[in-house]
């Protein structure tokens, strides 16, 4: 057992750096997040609750499409009222406390989710890719890479 003294500036960092723990009954199934990038463990207190969980979504969708097959894309489904499913082309916030999502519906309408960070529950989904004879677009790619150019 370990009984080291923290000091009141480890306890305060640790409070605000990010900690993920996950089981599933198959993990090979489903493999949750297993690491956060060294970026995004730094202390948060600066970041606003819609920046933090911009960047935790973006962590979660890169994790959903590195599981799926090459016919497949992401999407998310809306909880409340019949608004469906939307295959997301882009995500970003508004600080301090908004989320938006960006995308096409099953009908192939131009759809945007405006939510605050307090009613944020995603469902996301694979779907098939509209164009079979085209890649998968993979969103979760492009975002963390815009998220290794913004922490820098």
């Amino acid at each position: 057992m370990d009984n080291k003294i923290a000091t009141s500036a480890e306890v305060a960092e640790s409070a605000v750096l990010p900690c993920v723990h996950e089981v599933h009954t198959d993990p090979e199934a489903c493999a949750g997040l297993t690491k956060v990038p060294e970026e995004l463990q730094k202390p948060v207190e600066s970041k606003s609750a819609s920046r933090w969980a911009y960047e935790r979504l973006v962590l979660y969708i890169q994790n959903f499409e590195q599981q799926l097959d090459a016919e497949h894309e992401v999407a998310m489904g809306m909880t409340g009222g019949d608004a469906g499913v939307l295959r997301i082309e882009g995500i970003g916030y508004f600080d301090p406390d908004i989320i938006t999502f960006y995308g096409t519906d099953t009908g192939g309408a131009r759809t945007q989710l405006v939510q605050h960070v307090t009613q944020l529950n995603v469902m996301l989904r694979a779907t098939p890719k509209p164009v079979k004879e085209k890649p998968a677009n993979r969103i979760g790619f492009r975002l963390a890479k815009d998220l290794e150019t913004t922490t820098a």
